[in-house]
């Protein structure tokens, strides 16, 4: 994404449930410059009139440092290089702490249309909170046909050709008790460079397409506990048609990874047949790649106890004879 006005930017702050407090000091006109990036300023070099690799195009934090240099030089009547400041091509001001923001600083920033904002909270946590917000907003991003469930605290990635029953299996895990996060359309955004995190189209979200009944609402119908609105996604199961000859997993040694975003996701593959209960082995998948985040590793146990027993089966304890 290109960006988002300041005016958005101060609207998503003030959001129920984000609560970032902003208010606009000056510069109301400049509301509808953009941020470009994720990144934030403190400007200490550009007050002092440095501003050789001046990052103008960012937000512009002033903290206590910054706003008590501001105070003393407009004490002192030098604001020569405030004024340079203003004509750069900021996105935005924010002064943080509660402080005040003076006359001086509100008419450089009306006559150069840069918008000023305030905030009460503490510069460290307010560029905490904020980073949450643009590191979001900025995040690479792409949009997969799937559904995404919670399955034993997991995010589970379910892909597979168009009709081979994703909605479907989603269904019945639903009513096995696990959360749905989106159907159909997911759209995933890459945040802090590892992590993986899926949702829903925020305008139709928890609806689910079932062919041969429609469109259902999935909260109205199992209620708030059955539903998430994004979760990271932690594996990756493709469903796909059995096909007779072709060799399927049978040990799990052999990990295999599904890129999303330059991210290998650990994978499953589960051929899809009549006698098989697909939703079970969903559930399966997510606990044992459970165990796995937890250092156990079934498959390799398995092989390791085997190939101890080979190498010396005459030193069987009664444990590993019931292995047997």
């Amino acid at each position: 994404m290109d960006g988002f006005s300041i005016q958005q930017f101060i609207e998503k702050c003030n959001q129920d449930g984000v609560n970032i407090p902003l208010t606009v000091s000056a510069g109301a006109g400049g509301l509808g410059k953009l941020i470009k990036g994720p990144e934030v300023n403190r400007p200490g070099l550009g007050l002092i009139g440095f501003f050789e690799n001046f990052a103008s195009s960012r937000i512009q934090i002033f903290g206590r440092g910054e706003c008590a240099y501001i105070e003393a030089l407009l004490s002192r009547k030098q604001s020569e290089n405030l004024e340079a400041f203003f004509r750069y091509d900021i996105a935005c001001c924010i002064y943080t702490c509660g402080k005040r923001v003076p006359e001086s600083i509100r008419e450089m920033a009306d006559r150069n249309t840069v918008p000023v904002l305030a905030t009460e909270l503490d510069t460290t946590d307010f560029i905490r909170k904020i980073y949450s917000i643009l590191d979001e907003r900025f995040a690479p991003g792409i949009r997969v046909h799937g559904v995404l469930m919670e399955v034993y605290g997991m995010g589970v990635l379910i892909l597979g050709k168009t009709s081979i029953g994703k909605s479907e299996c989603a269904l019945e895990l639903i009513e096995r008790g696990h959360r749905l996060v989106a159907d159909d359309l997911v759209e995933i955004r890459r945040l802090a460079g590892r992590i993986l995190i899926g949702r829903g189209p925020s305008h139709v979200p928890h609806h689910m397409e079932i062919r041969g009944l429609g469109i259902v609402n999935i909260s109205m119908l199992f209620g708030v506990g059955a539903i998430r609105d994004k979760k990271g996604i932690q594996l990756v199961v493709q469903l796909e048609d059995w096909e007779k000859g072709k060799e399927y997993e049978r040990t799990g040694l052999e990990e295999k990874c599904y890129d999303i975003l330059g991210i290998g996701v650990p994978t499953v593959e589960v051929p899809i047949a009549p006698v098989r209960n697909v939703p079970v082995i969903i559930e399966v998948a997510a606990m044992n790649q459970r165990l796995k985040k937890l250092g156990f590793h079934a498959a390799r146990e398995f092989d390791r106890k085997l190939k101890q027993i080979l190498r010396n089966p005459d030193a069987l304890s009664d444990e590993d004879d019931s292995f047997l």
